[in-house]
């Protein structure tokens, strides 16, 4: 089922938003000499540059311990604003525990997991989304630190708390960052019930900016028969959430739908549940992701005369309002999880989807470039007892963004 064990563990000393310092750990005691040839004199800067950046994001780490000018030419950051970014397939960052933020990140390219320190968390049981490298926290208890970091260079930034956030039910997060700016945007979406009343809730989209460093209330709506979730994503400037049925208001096969919101026209008046788009069938853990300015939905077809046991794991593109099945997990996969119920992990980004199994350690990758499923390598952490949890979620590794 999965790979041979490989992992290297990399220890990755920040300091002001910049990598000092690499170090490699890796198994076994096999040493290897090589003859070295100085290049400091042969290859001109601009050649050099070049090079580096179409490494993998650990070889450049690596390259910067063979010489102090490469070193001055990685951290300088030259050497990563070329073919880098387009050609680094993205990372799955793996806790190790629910009660910990401790994990290791695998790199598909190189098929190996490395120790990677997460900074500002201290637990993994958090809201988490990713944009170009980017990674927004906000905490579950109180939900008013938001956290927005770089994993690679550990750079990061605390966020004012927004507004809103007391005496919620429900949460979601999404953070998009402009294609060709370092500012981004973060939203939080709220659900709170209206008191007294348990069919109608109240649906408010809060949205900071990171340019003016502050928040704004762009939208608030009460629904009817309908709640907010803990899923969202922002695709081609469009925010977009999934909803929940709570009472019999409309077809009642329909337990799911899904809101859309314009970013660019945030003083629109028209209702939110007025383009609901449904689902494309009964799901669970229904999970949004925008690979490559397309929306993609990744959930579990659930059993129709059992809805709390899935069938299968299928994928989804939405093409206007309509939803396109692109791929279904081959049965011989969904088996490899073992024991695997209804509750599962997804993650996704540029054009690989994650999927793994709360209650395992097995990680499945599926390439849609390539329409190719693939096992990871085994994660370097056992299960040490039967309830011990394990999430994760899917970035870029890159190291020219800053917060």
């Amino acid at each position: 089922m999965e790979g041979e064990t490989s992992w290297d563990s990399h220890n990755i000393i920040h300091y002001g938003g910049s990598v000092l310092h690499f170090e490699q750990i890796t198994e076994g005691n096999d040493e290897a000499e090589f003859d070295t040839i100085s290049l400091e004199n042969i290859l001109p800067s601009d050649i050099l540059e070049r090079i580096l950046s179409f490494l993998p994001i650990a070889s450049v780490f690596r390259a910067a311990c063979v010489c102090k000018r490469w070193y001055e030419v990685i951290h300088s950051r030259k050497a990563i604003r070329g073919g880098n970014a387009a050609a680094q397939k993205p990372w799955y960052f793996m806790f190790t525990g629910d009660d910990t933020a401790d994990g290791y990140a695998y790199d598909p390219d190189l098929r190996k997991w490395y120790n990677l320190e997460l900074p500002c968390i201290e637990r993994s049981n958090c809201f988490v989304s990713t944009s170009s490298g980017l990674v927004c926290f906000m905490d579950n208890n109180t939900r008013n630190h938001i956290f927005v970091c770089n994993p690679i260079t550990r750079d990061w930034r605390r966020l004012i708390e927004p507004p809103g956030m007391k005496n919620l039910d429900y949460s979601a997060l999404a953070i998009s960052m402009g294609a060709n700016s370092n500012d981004y945007d973060v939203v939080v979406v709220t659900t709170k019930q209206v008191p007294e009343d348990f069919l109608q809730w109240e649906l408010s989209i809060h949205i900071y900016d990171s340019e003016s460093e502050s928040w704004a209330t762009s939208a608030t709506e009460v629904l009817v028969g309908w709640r907010g979730g803990d899923e969202g994503v922002i695709c081609n400037g469009v925010l977009y959430c999934l909803i929940h049925c709570t009472g019999m208001v409309g077809n009642p096969l329909t337990r799911q739908g899904l809101l859309a919101y314009d970013l660019a026209s945030r003083s629109s008046r028209a209702s939110l549940m007025s383009k609901l788009i449904p689902v494309p069938c009964s799901l669970t853990c229904g999970r949004l992701m925008n690979l490559e300015s397309k929306l993609v939905l990744v959930g579990g077809i659930a059993k129709r005369d059992r809805p709390d046991i899935i069938k299968g794991i299928g994928i989804w593109e939405l093409n206007e309002r309509e939803w396109q099945e692109i791929a279904r997990m081959p049965h011989k996969y969904f088996q490899g999880f073992g024991e695997f119920d209804d509750v599962f992990a997804s993650s996704g980004s540029g054009d690989h989807i994650y999927i793994q199994s709360y209650g395992a350690t097995a990680l499945l990758a599926y390439d849609l470039s390539r329409k190719q499923w693939r096992w990871s390598q085994k994660f370097p952490v056992t299960k040490k007892f039967p309830l011990q949890l394990f999430t994760g979620f899917c970035f870029l590794p890159r190291l020219e963004v800053t917060t």
